[in-house]
């Protein structure tokens, strides 16, 4: 498996890129294990049969959306006539821009649940309407990417939340991993579009034509100046901002064996977070309660750690997003290389592709 880091070394090489920088010893966490939600889920609905009564839609999710998205462009309008280079537009943006920006990107992963609204379309359409402050048309294309994260965690193939191995081997040294860390808003935008494509249906199509139609009348009723305030603070949400953090916490390995055996006891791979930002993006932190139960809103996410504590009290877990952040990027123990893909997923399309040697 670490034919992984030489490939990409022959490759760096062959366009001419001194490569001597990647470390040959450096690889993924392979397993042979079940995905370990599916397994803990079925284990929890056997001790405590009554967890699945919580399930559904959240209506109160959607005036939570309007109330940020209210906000938000009232921040933009305030913003208008402001400097690009003034602090109090950097101020806000950061503080105001970033944290609404982050929720809405929470919204738009709860509704990708149907957990806003009692059919799946009306989530999907609502989608669209929580993406406008965002600027940049995605929300059609984040839910069936996300979906795919959830049915193959450590796929190698359809899960894209799996930085690349050229990601790993270049950007795992401190320097790399500040450069990640800054601009991983670009990452998990782009790399899907590198390892799978999904089919473009009407929905992506609706979303870009009213986003774009939003666009113009926005810029043309506020000015340049307030749609750069939107396109900032996505920017900053997905950068070195507290609650980015959570994209980290999430799947990184932080605390992993000096040694493994990929058909032994597995490790944690899904980390959650219990701490005071989680109030402004949906629970979100609780997230190894999430993959367990995807359809179980965000107003009762918490119960299912209540119910099922003697599930959950061994995991480990994250108590500040901050603090994720800083020992991602100076632990060295801690790179991008730290996340654990499912060996058995890869053998079994080799065998069926008849490349297994």
């Amino acid at each position: 498996m670490m034919e992984q880091t030489k490939a990409v070394q022959r490759k760096l090489e062959k366009t001419g890129i001194d490569a001597s920088f990647i470390e040959h010893d450096k690889d993924f966490f392979y397993t042979y294990q079940e995905e370990p939600h599916r397994t803990r889920r079925k284990q929890i609905i056997a001790s405590h049969p009554e967890i699945t009564k919580l399930n559904g839609y959240e209506p109160l999710t959607k005036w939570v959306v309007l109330g940020v998205c209210t906000v938000q462009f009232t921040t933009a309008y305030l913003l208008r006539d402001s400097s690009l280079s003034s602090w109090k537009f950097w101020a806000a943006a950061y503080f105001i821009g970033a944290t609404c920006v982050s929720n809405l990107f929470l919204a738009i992963h709860e509704l990708c649940h149907n957990l806003a609204f009692r059919k799946p379309l009306h989530n999907r359409l609502f989608s669209i309407l929580t993406n406008l402050p965002i600027g940049i048309p995605y929300s059609a294309s984040f839910g069936p990417y996300h979906l795919l994260h959830h049915k193959f965690m450590g796929d190698e193939q359809y899960d894209t939340d799996i930085p690349t191995p050229l990601e790993a081997a270049v950007l795992s040294s401190v320097l790399g991993k500040a450069f990640f860390a800054t601009f991983q808003l670009f990452f998990y935008a782009l790399r899907p579009m590198f390892i799978i494509n999904i089919r473009f249906t009407w929905v992506h199509l609706l979303n870009v034509a009213v986003q774009v139609a939003f666009d113009y009348f926005f810029i043309k009723t506020l000015g340049s100046t307030a749609f750069y305030y939107l396109l900032i603070s996505d920017f900053l949400a997905g950068s070195l901002h507290p609650i980015a953090g959570h994209f980290i916490a999430e799947h990184y390995v932080f605390d992993a064996p000096a040694k493994y055996d990929p058909k032994g006891t597995p490790f944690p791979e899904t980390y959650s977070y219990y701490g005071a930002l989680n109030i402004f993006v949906y629970n979100a932190g609780y997230h190894s309660e999430h993959h367990d139960f995807p359809y179980i809103p965000w107003t009762r996410i918490k119960k299912v750690r209540e119910i099922a504590a003697e599930f959950y009290d061994p995991l480990p877990y994250h108590t500040s997003w901050v603090k994720v952040i800083y020992d991602f990027v100076f632990d060295q123990k801690v790179t991008l290389w730290c996340r654990v893909k499912r060996a058995e997923a890869a053998r079994k399309r080799e065998h069926k592709e008849g490349t297994l040697e």
